[in-house]
């Protein structure tokens, strides 16, 4: 049976008050957990390793920040996605790199 987003944001949301990691950790000690995750898949990518959990681990503390702040990841990808969806620029070097916008035409 396939489990939705939603759902497994809800379990891990749980599984994070359960070890008292929303109470008692700061936003503080969760982003220097998530450079731990980030790190570990950055290892991983270099020795061309898997790297599923890595992601995983990832959503996982980001979750954390989310609940935290009140926000959950669909809102987090939403507000992200307005940001992106009109937004042009072009590849350099494998990067997206975005088109810059001259502000004061539109202020």
């Amino acid at each position: 049976i396939m489990t939705t987003a939603y759902t497994l944001e809800s379990r891990i949301i749980h599984w994070h008050h359960d070890r008292n990691l929303i109470h008692g950790s700061t936003d503080h000690q969760q982003f220097e957990k998530l450079l731990e995750e980030v790190e570990e898949l950055r290892l991983n990518i270099m020795k061309s390793q898997p790297i599923i959990d890595d992601i995983g681990d990832i959503i996982v503390v980001l979750c954390n920040l989310a609940h935290r702040n009140n926000l959950s990841l669909h809102d987090c990808m939403a507000h992200a996605y307005e940001d992106i969806r009109h937004r042009k620029g072009k590849m350099v070097d494998g990067l997206f790199v975005k088109e810059r916008v001259d502000e004061s035409a539109t202020a």
